[in-house]
């Protein structure tokens, strides 16, 4: 049972990092192209180039969601194959949101997709900026209902349970609009994502000023990517971050212990850690640099207020991963920081009109871009990570929710699958980004106008 569990959880782990690199680019990326868009539609002087610009992207962006789809399917198949309790159990709640998510957005995203690339000599300026506000709202929509589903595995609403273990909805509404950890999830992964997708574009926009190529272009991408960026990255932290990490210190006291570093009750208000390792022998965290009080302020906005320790717990309640739990959260804080300061950094040379002038710090943007998706992916990490031991927090357990008759050799064997395909899947997606990164938006615009 503990091979089953092991091998189906890193498979599912695997497979799900994989997709989400996608994802995360595209929606952010629909809200800038809408943008792009919109100011060659409304703007006051109609610049072509913004045109050009919004269709250069919704290539990359093209090229994201075609893997995104390629990768995402399996997953759905994983629920059915390795999780089938999970599905059984589960399915008449989450089965709601994600037939709405594959049937509506999906559908919505793709179809308005097509009519925005291929479509735009059939159909006015203004009807063109409405399938590129559809692309948006159909990858918002498709993130939002996927974050109902999360949100309802981390805080259930809306539910019966029966008798023989079936989870039966009795409100649609409360699953979908009224769950409280629904709304922050949402809007600071989105952030999170336009952060992403802000890195992407001035580094880009980086790239095309320090070779000297397509460089107006380049100050566009710059200026563009900085501006989304800077607002983007102190919307991660406040209040989309902080109003994540009430929800969690509410609703999974035990998790945000665990990712806090909480080891024993602090009863006099608790320090928050900025540097320290988990010490799970000894039970405490070695090395420490913390700041007394502050927490307990950033949390309930009380210095002396008391948050429980991991020691107030059960232990077959605790994260079942505390070391990886804590790491995720820290890295992901630790990398929002850092974006905050070279987004100020870059908007205050912006601002001075200096920016493309300032070559060490063209450089860092452009060579910082992985970062975001690390950031990203550490998030849901911590999040994931968080609601261990359970699947339904407080109600079904990891290992109740498995399929008995799938094998952990069977697994394993995907998995290694999963592992080779992606990575020829992988460097498909590199070799395309960077054929149309290097042919760039001039080539494209030229292309277009035949």
């Amino acid at each position: 049972m503990e091979d089953m569990l092991f091998y189906d959880r890193l498979q599912f782990a695997f497979t799900i990092t994989f997709h989400y690199i996608f994802p995360q680019l595209t929606m952010g990326l629909a809200l800038i192209i809408v943008y792009l868009k919109g100011k060659y539609v409304f703007g006051k002087d109609k610049d072509e180039k913004y045109n050009t610009a919004a269709h250069f992207f919704m290539k990359i962006f093209a090229i994201n969601f075609t893997m995104g789809v390629v990768t995402g399917i399996p997953m759905e198949f994983q629920f059915g194959t390795n999780w089938s309790e999970f599905s059984r159990l589960t399915g008449n709640v989450i089965g709601q949101t994600l037939a709405m998510e594959g049937m509506f957005s999906f559908f919505l995203e793709s179809s308005f997709l097509v009519l925005f690339i291929f479509g735009e000599k059939l159909m006015s300026k203004k009807m063109h900026f409405l399938m590129a506000f559809l692309v948006f709202l159909g990858s918002w929509a498709s993130g939002y209902l996927i974050l109902a589903t999360n949100a309802w595995m981390q805080n259930p609403v809306g539910y019966e349970l029966l008798e023989n273990g079936v989870f039966n909805l009795t409100s649609f509404s409360a699953l979908v609009f009224q769950n409280p950890w629904t709304i922050p999830a949402f809007l600071h992964n989105q952030m999170a994502s336009l952060v992403t997708s802000s890195f992407v574009v001035s580094s880009i926009g980086a790239f095309y000023v320090l070779r000297n190529k397509n460089v107006e272009y380049g100050k566009l991408f710059l200026k563009t990517g900085v501006v989304f960026g800077l607002i983007s990255s102190f919307l991660v932290a406040m209040p989309t971050g902080d109003w994540n990490a009430k929800n969690v210190a509410k609703f999974q006291p035990a998790t945000f212990a665990a990712m806090e570093g909480i080891f024993e009750t602090e009863h006099d208000g608790a320090e928050i850690i900025l540097i320290g390792q988990p010490n799970m022998l000894d039970k405490k965290l070695d090395n420490k640099i913390a700041v007394p009080n502050i927490l307990s302020f950033l949390t309930y906005q009380d210095w002396d207020k008391q948050i429980r320790g991991m020691d107030q717990f059960k232990k077959e309640d605790l994260p079942d991963n505390i070391p990886a739990l804590y790491y995720a959260y820290h890295i992901m804080v630790g990398l929002g920081t850092i974006f905050i300061a070279i987004m100020a950094l870059a908007g205050f040379f912006l601002w001075k009109n200096k920016l493309h002038k300032v070559k060490s710090l063209l450089w860092t943007i452009m060579f910082l871009v992985p970062f975001p998706y690390i950031a990203n992916i550490t998030g849901w990490y911590t999040a994931e990570l968080g609601r261990q031991p359970f699947l339904v927090y407080g109600l079904l357990r990891t290992k109740e929710g498995l399929s008995p008759t799938v094998s952990s050799g069977n697994t394993l064997f995907t998995l290694l699958g999963f592992v080779a395909l992606y990575m020829l899947l992988g460097l498909l997606f590199l070799v395309l980004v960077g054929k149309t990164i290097n042919e760039g938006p001039a080539l494209q615009s030229s292309q277009s106008s035949h």
